[in-house]
């Protein structure tokens, strides 16, 4: 199916709802609009309401509409009800904050989302210290359910999701978390024959499964570390990746935020190489300390493999060993024998016994992304040695 960009920038829109404090917070007074305004562009969001109903501890925003730092034009969400709203060190804290139940049609698409609900949602005080300063922060969301349509019939949905947020303390990372209870997806919709005729073969024109996620970040040196992202599909395998990030900071994520106002305030198809590159600048101030890919195989390879073999008049069987001889001559290009015998070794023991397969990249110390992009312009088949990278299958 095709959809024009801006519909999908327009549920890009959605989603963010799930992962940033948009919390359009605390309209008492112009003192408290002034300070909810600051505290979010902080953040790098725009936000603004048509009118305020309620009284100081409990209150409805009405017609909120928000606009993230690299979008040139804010989107609307509608009415977000504040309660338990009280004032806190010269900041507010609210208990719960919620949306009215969204729509949002464009292009034959129709994405729909039950009400989104934030609770213990912190709005610090101007000119706030500690680890997080003049960050917004909440504990805990949930979403019941969102879904996508094309024309009348549900593309996607997605049920349960679930957000736990640990804030920083006496020197500790913050922790996060987020997990769905089920998603669906229907991939009858896609109109590419080629793949269709692949879906229809693997049996998967309608697929289920579930996300789950967790992570910590240390404002102070920033760390980060994304220690779960799995993407579970039934019946067919689980994809999960990590990553360990070192030097993202709340200067370095600022410096980013002014960079995309800088980026989206240019006029269409104007020349952003300029601010391109200092954003490449700043990036160097990153490191680089871990990242992993794995798949865990739930039938999914056989699948392919069967399917694969019945198209060349042969069988599955016969496609993985093809596989196998053909992945050393594959890697040869690469001038790293160890690297070489170690793929197609993991690769032969993943084709024989289907269990699973990982791709890491584990430094002896942490890489600075400059060494990394230096290395990648002038001998990229050095990088895979840089980054500590190896390849195992069916390990736990």
């Amino acid at each position: 199916m095709t959809i024009r960009r801006s519909t999908l920038n327009k549920l890009a829109f959605s989603t963010f709802l799930l992962t940033l404090p948009l919390n359009a917070a605390l309209a008492q007074d112009a003192a408290v609009a002034d300070r909810l305004k600051a505290a979010l562009a902080a953040q790098g969001v725009d936000i603004s309401w048509t009118g305020v109903t309620g009284d100081a501890s409990s209150m409805v925003l009405q017609g909120v509409a928000f606009k993230p730092a690299a979008e040139k034009e804010a989107f609307k969400i509608g009415d977000v009800t504040l309660e338990g709203v009280t004032e806190a060190n010269g900041g507010y804290e609210i208990e719960t904050v919620s949306t009215a139940a969204f729509r949002h049609s464009e292009d034959g698409v129709t994405v729909d989302l039950s009400p989104f609900i934030i609770h213990d949602m912190t709005v610090p005080a101007d000119g706030a210290t500690g680890p997080l300063g003049s960050m917004m922060m909440y504990k805990s969301a949930e979403l019941d359910n969102m879904t996508v349509k094309v024309a009348d019939k549900t593309a996607f949905s997605m049920d349960g999701l679930a957000i736990e947020i640990t804030p920083p303390a006496d020197g500790k990372a913050m922790e996060f978390s987020g997990t769905t209870e089920k998603f669906n997806a229907d991939l009858t919709l896609v109109e590419d024959p080629k793949s269709k005729d692949v879906i229809n073969a693997l049996g998967y024109q309608n697929i289920t499964g579930n996300l789950e996620m967790k992570g910590t970040w240390q404002p102070a040196d920033g760390k980060m570390e994304l220690s779960k992202y799995d993407i579970s599909v039934d019946n067919a395998g689980t994809l999960g990746m990590t990553f360990g990030l070192g030097g993202y900071t709340l200067d370095v994520i600022k410096s980013l935020q002014e960079m995309q106002k800088k980026i989206a305030a240019q006029p269409e198809g104007a020349d952003n190489s300029a601010q391109g590159m200092a954003m490449l600048g700043v990036l160097q101030q990153l490191s680089f300390n871990s990242a992993s890919i794995r798949f865990d195989d739930d039938s999914l390879t056989n699948k392919v493999l069967d399917y694969v073999g019945k198209q060349q008049g042969v069988s599955g069987k016969d496609i993985a060993n093809q596989a196998k001889a053909i992945v050393p001559f594959g890697m040869a290009q690469l001038n790293n024998p160890e690297l070489t015998a170690q793929v197609s070794a993991a690769v032969g023991k993943f084709l024989d016994d289907p269990q699973s397969l990982e791709i890491l990249a584990e430094p002896p110390a942490a890489v600075p992304f400059a060494l990394i992009m230096a290395g990648a312009m002038s001998n990229p088949l050095d990088l895979p040695k840089t980054l500590g990278v190896t390849v195992k299958a069916n390990e736990d």
